[in-house]
């Protein structure tokens, strides 16, 4: 019996050989044991240096994430001359380097700055000849001290600022803050009209006057 109605014809492709299209992923729990391996074989052979490398404290992007900070990919040239580095021995000493970054803030500069400094004076320096030691190669006694870090170098902990008690008063209560800053946006918005229209009136004034 025919279909009724002003419907889709049904032809169902149901005899394509599906099975060369499907991508499987069994090889996921294996694989995350191989990349522990590797990790801790790499660890062992490169002993006593750290895993990682020093890594600079970026700004988050997009309006949503500004607040937070997290760690990025490498240092700017400009932090690394403020810390008084060069790009290629900062490269030889672990701390990573990103040429292409550019430091928006003074802030953010004078932190990743400090946070180097900081770094070179934690830093334990293995001369390349040990016969011959080089200036800022560190002594045999810290060398003695040396211990391979565990986890991350230096990680990025955020900085949370606990809201204090405080007493809730009548003007708290009364405040609208939606109200506000719609009206903030507003002026902000009309700033340049508001501006030009007072700029005519007043030159209208002055032509009057004469």
């Amino acid at each position: 019996m025919p279909a009724k109605r002003n419907n889709i014809v049904p032809n169902g492709h149901f005899h394509k050989d599906w099975q060369r299209y499907v991508k499987t992923w069994f090889n996921q729990p294996a694989r995350k044991i191989r990349r522990r391996q590797n990790r801790v074989a790499k660890a062992a052979r490169i002993a006593p240096r750290p895993l990682g490398k020093l890594r600079p404290v970026v700004s988050c992007p997009t309006y949503k994430y500004n607040l937070k900070q997290r760690a990025g990919r490498g240092f700017s040239l400009e932090e690394l001359k403020a810390a008084g580095l060069s790009k290629k021995y900062a490269q030889t000493i672990g701390i990573s380097v990103d040429h292409r970054r550019r430091n928006k803030s003074v802030e953010s500069l004078q932190l990743n700055a400090q946070r180097l400094k900081e770094f070179k004076s934690k830093l334990i320096l293995f001369p390349l000849n040990a016969k011959k030691p080089r200036k800022g190669d560190s002594t045999p006694e810290e060398l003695s001290k040396a211990v391979q870090l565990a986890g991350e170098i230096m990680p990025v902990t955020p900085v949370v600022k606990r809201v204090r008690a405080m007493e809730v008063t009548d003007d708290l209560k009364k405040f609208k803050a939606f109200q506000t800053i719609r009206q903030a946006r507003a002026f902000q918005r009309l700033h340049g009209i508001r501006a030009k229209k007072a700029a005519d009136a007043e030159a209208d004034e002055l032509s009057k006057k004469k």
